[in-house]
């Protein structure tokens, strides 16, 4: 498992890692780092459009979803019955975001094992023999921020990224009078705080190279996020104007 892992993904991101790096970066570690993470979140586009997409969907069932709680709260099974109808007529699908992560982890787990590495602890002998890279290859940002080590102005940086992700992913509703947040609601507001401690903690004691990879697929989700809340927001417009058009 381990040199199927090696070979058919650690190494093909980590020379496309150094083609970047070579090529493209101008010799920049942190160029390359950003470059070689937009790559991968493009390429894994639709597999992050789906999850978020399910995430607002999902979000957005939540009255209804109340409203079938509170009809049902004696029978569990034609409850879970109605919310399951409910998904299929609004094509959801609750194991996405599952299939998604499943496909997504080892890609991660390997980006994340290949900028802490960096182009030390012999990675330079996974080049192909096509790449060339000088004996020893500078590991900085700019020319100013050492990747090789922590860095807890990164860290800050990334984990206020990450709140704003997270509570733009907690779009404001209206609500009736007396409803109260659903369980779910109210673990997603605690992991709006949650999330950035955890972020911050880790990243004050892994090398800046992660840091770069976490700030900038934090800042692409974002703009992710605001492209999907658009579209379906437009789908939602057409539907209800649609819906106006058939009862005239």
């Amino acid at each position: 498992m381990k040199e199927f892992f090696t070979e058919f993904l650690y190494r093909p991101l980590f020379n496309a890692l150094a083609w970047l790096y070579q090529n493209v970066a101008f010799q920049d570690l942190g160029v390359a780092i950003i470059l070689l993470t937009l790559v991968i979140r493009f390429v894994l586009f639709p597999l992050f459009q789906k999850t978020v997409e399910h995430q607002q969907v999902t979000q957005n069932l939540q009255p209804e979803i109340k409203k079938i709680q509170k009809k049902y709260k004696d029978d569990k099974e034609t409850q879970a019955k109605h919310i399951m109808d409910l998904y299929g007529k609004h094509k959801v699908n609750p194991m996405t975001p599952l299939i998604a992560l499943a496909i997504q982890l080892p890609v991660i787990f390997v980006l994340y094992r290949i900028f802490i590495n960096g182009f030390s602890n012999g990675a330079l002998d996974l080049l192909y023999p096509s790449i060339h890279l000088p004996a020893v290859p500078t590991q900085t940002f700019l020319g100013i921020l050492d990747l090789t080590q922590p860095s807890i102005i990164l860290a800050v940086v990334a984990a206020i990224f990450q709140y704003i992700q997270g509570a733009l992913s907690l779009r404001k509703k209206k609500k009736d009078k007396g409803d109260q947040p659903s369980k779910a609601e109210k673990i997603g507001k605690k992991m709006v705080m949650f999330m950035p401690a955890i972020t911050l903690a880790i990243l004050s004691n892994l090398p800046a190279a992660v840091g770069i990879y976490w700030t900038t697929t934090t800042i692409f989700s974002i703009f992710q996020q605001a492209l999907v809340a658009r579209s379906l927001n437009k789908e939602g417009q057409n539907e209800l104007s649609l819906g106006h058009d058939g009862d005239g």
